[in-house]
């Protein structure tokens, strides 16, 4: 009589089991980790602009210097363990889409920043690596490289910080005469910043966050007036917020590799008469 419980109990047992199928799912479940681009979090992010106006200096008799608020990015980022075999690197990359950059000479003409591919649209963006670490922004703050193998989850802070503090001549650029001839002066730029992954082995890439800011600028300049009072700020004094985006956009190519726009760009003097001349070459 004792028997039949027993036999109960190891049906009942049987058939709760699952079947092969089911345990080797069960097995696979446990026992394989996510990968890393699947595991990667962003925890928080941000972006902004500094509230400062733009600041002018007209300290030299040779050249204007003004210096603009600082765009400023932070995410923090949580990610998986790292495989024995496997190198990450988190960090920001940031391209320049659009540039008009004019300083006014009166009736003279004008001198100009280009860049020439992306002045005539061949390409859509242009590296804004810092020019060593490409396809970085930079190389302290503004990555974090993880060597595996790594037991459990990383957590780290990525930051950069971008700012314009160009000088221009108080004169005509073609001329070695320094007579204050400037009037005005223009800016707009647009760029879109990554924060992404990046596997130094396979060269995978994983883009975590996408955010999109603008620079502009207009300085009016009386250069009949005496040093330190030439220069007047115009609008925009606050700049628009930068946009993080909830869907993320691809990294366009030439954003990924040399060169920079530092070394892409060139000034051209464009004179109200006569041909335009180029004054400082591309490094690149």
């Amino acid at each position: 009589m004792r028997a039949f419980p027993r036999l109960v109990l190891l049906w009942a047992v049987v058939e709760w089991l699952p079947d092969a199928s089911a345990m080797g799912c069960l097995q696979s479940i446990a026992c394989k980790p996510k990968s890393f681009r699947d595991g990667v979090a962003v925890l928080q992010v941000s972006a902004s602009i500094d509230s400062k106006p733009t600041g002018i200096d007209e300290s030299s008799a040779v050249i204007l210097r003004y210096r603009t608020p600082h765009f400023r990015a932070q995410a923090v980022v949580r990610v998986p363990p790292v495989a024995a075999n496997e190198t990450w690197t988190v960090g920001w990359i940031q391209a320049c889409n659009h540039m008009e950059f004019y300083n006014t000479y009166g009736s003279k003409g004008m001198s100009s920043w280009e860049i020439p591919d992306l002045h005539n649209s061949s390409i859509q963006a242009i590296s804004d690596s810092d020019g060593v670490n490409y396809p970085w922004y930079g190389n302290t703050t503004e990555t974090y490289t993880i060597v595996g193998p790594t037991r459990g989850d990383s957590k780290f802070t990525v930051s950069m910080n971008d700012n314009f503090k160009p000088s221009i001549t108080w004169g005509v650029p073609v001329s070695d005469s320094n007579v204050p001839e400037l009037t005005g002066i223009r800016r707009d730029q647009s760029f879109t910043t990554w924060l992404v992954a990046i596997n130094r082995a396979t060269a995978e890439i994983a883009v975590l966050q996408t955010v999109r800011w603008r620079m502009r600028l207009g300085i009016r300049v009386d250069p009949e007036k005496p040093l330190g009072q030439r220069a007047v700020l115009l609008e925009p004094v606050a700049q628009e917020e930068p946009q993080i985006l909830g869907e993320n956009e691809s990294i366009p190519p030439n954003a990924m590799v040399k060169p920079n726009a530092n070394d892409a760009q060139m000034l051209m003097w464009r004179p109200q008469e006569g041909d335009p001349v180029v004054v400082i070459p591309p490094r690149y």
